[in-house]
């Protein structure tokens, strides 16, 4: 009988499972949304924000375990369970899990179907969990650092600057404001760490790929970092799990889902991931010289990097697969394209289509930066974008769109440098993947070929089941990939040659503008 494999993504919104059978390439695919499925809990998109401070935000560990049994009892009426060999997972990344027990997983061995949350919550020390979307920390983050000698170790210990929504500032700040918590507190999990160990019915480890999401993993030795756990609270090393490498077999499943839901005995489960780190995987960029451009609400560039280049305003993690991952976020992303369009008064047809189909690339002197609101990558003070060389943009809109995206690539491509990323191939996913005038430009300008998964499946669940059968099941990655993130070629360089003299001027532009680099 072939083998299957599950990959389950713990994200913001909704709890996911892809099975993938390596016998002929099936996927089905399984999922509860938090909102809609356990409305008791009363989250919006998954999250809850504090009313009287809107930067605070969080979730709740409980309702996350009542949607691992909800999402078991759907999965097992698609599916014989028990011809799993192995479980890869992933979750949101940063999100905490605060536990009075670090032995408390084994609490629902023996428990009836249904009961798994009411087993561990009382092991709660905070019902909450502080999630990716909390920017409340700014305050914290100033203490790390100054704490840790300064911005420069932080980001060449940890990969990335102390940044508010990461772990350890979160850390800090319930050790501040809610000290009894802290003190409490014999066990902070991460989100991946914590369902992969409910899954063990036993204490299990923080991953590489996730773990380098706390500003407190030092990933030149993989080890917690000393200095990063001093400057964020006492006694900490203590309350932290171990650290594992990404996608080791960690043990066995549990006996409760075993008995409630039929997986066999020999299942096995292996350390989860990041979402991040699991999405380079499936979508086929974990290894080589393969990058992802993900179009969504913000922008994001990602990539595999044997290379350890940490730079301000971008990440480095742990790669599932060995080595690195590169990860830079840019704000300005698709809310900005939306927010151009509607300016210049045109549909998406236009912007998409008609505005590149009616110009092409030149050498010209013409920029634009494309910044609603300030960017992160690189830090840049803005609220409307800025137009060079070009009198009115708003008369000539069809160059003022092949602009304004050039703008927004030109910007990504010069940050990618910074970290030594030359992606060979590129995969765009994302809402705007399908624009043949965004596509074309981001392969000119990375002088890449283009490429689009051919199928669509959550790259998070998919890349973690994959990670299950290579190391559980031994299955080479590259046939994995060939199965399971089949692309087809979108569009190849036309003009590469135009923005290789253009990226100069556009990045002296970006350097003179106000905030840039504070």
């Amino acid at each position: 009988m072939p083998e299957k494999f599950l990959g389950i993504d713990a994200s913001t919104q909704s709890l996911t499972a892809v099975a993938i059978d390596c016998g002929g390439a099936d996927v089905l695919s399984e999922s509860v949304n938090f909102e809609r499925d356990l409305p008791s809990y009363g989250t919006r998109a998954g999250s809850v924000s504090n009313p009287s401070n809107p930067l605070e935000v969080w979730s709740y560990p409980r309702m996350w375990l009542d949607a691992l049994d909800l999402l078991f009892e759907r999965l097992s009426r698609r599916m014989n369970l028990g011809e799993v060999s192995a479980i890869g997972g992933s979750g949101q990344q940063h999100a905490s899990v605060w536990l009075s027990d670090q032995n408390a997983f084994g609490a629902s061995d023996g428990a009836a179907k249904g009961a798994l949350s009411e087993r561990i919550a009382k092991f709660f020390s905070s019902e909450k969990s502080p999630i990716w979307m909390d920017a409340s920390t700014s305050r914290e983050c100033a203490m790390i650092t100054s704490a840790a000698g300064g911005e420069d170790y932080v980001l060449e210990a940890t990969g990335s600057i102390a940044t508010e929504r990461f772990t350890a500032a979160q850390i800090l700040k319930m050790r501040r404001v809610n000290p009894d918590v802290y003190e409490a507190t014999k066990r902070i999990h991460l989100n991946s760490s914590f369902i992969c160990s409910v899954l063990c019915g036993k204490d299990m480890p923080v991953d590489l790929g996730d773990g380098a999401g706390m500003n407190l993993l030092n990933l030149r030795q993989n080890i917690w970092d000393r200095t990063m756990l001093d400057a964020t609270a006492p006694g900490l090393e203590a309350k932290l799990p171990k650290i594992d490498a990404a996608g080791c077999a960690t043990g066995k499943i549990a006996q409760y889902f075993r008995r409630n839901y039929g997986f066999s005995d020999g299942a096995c489960v292996c350390a989860f991931t990041g979402d991040n780190p699991a999405s380079l995987v499936g979508v086929g960029a974990s290894e080589g010289s393969n990058a992802a451009i993900s179009l969504g609400t913000s922008d994001t560039f990602f990539c595999s990097n044997n290379v350890y280049a940490p730079v301000a305003n971008a990440h480095v993690f742990g790669n599932p697969s060995g080595g690195y991952m590169n990860l830079i976020c840019f704000r300005n992303g698709s809310l900005a394209r939306e927010a151009f369009k509607n300016e210049l008064q045109v549909d998406w047809n236009f912007f998409d289509r008609e505005s590149f189909e009616n110009s092409v690339p030149k050498n010209d002197g013409m920029f634009a930066v494309p910044f609603y609101v300030p960017e992160i990558s690189p830090k840049v003070a803005a609220h409307a974008p800025a137009f060079f060389g070009i009198k009115n943009p708003l008369q000539d809109k069809a160059r003022a769109v092949r602009l304004f995206i050039e703008g927004q690539f030109m910007n990504m491509f010069i940050q990618a440098q910074r970290m030594r990323s030359k992606p060979e191939n590129i995969v765009l996913t994302g809402g705007a993947s399908g624009s043949d005038g965004i596509a074309q430009t981001i392969s000119d300008i990375f002088n890449a070929p283009v490429f689009r998964l051919s199928r669509t499946h959550n790259s998070a669940a998919l890349g973690a089941a994959m990670r299950a059968a290579c190391v559980a099941g031994g299955i080479n990655l590259a046939e994995l990939e060939n199965k399971f993130c089949s692309r087809t070629l979108f569009k190849t360089p036309k003009n590469p040659e135009v923005y290789a003299q253009k990226l100069a001027d556009f990045k002296k532009i970006l350097e003179s503008l106000p905030g840039y680099g504070q």
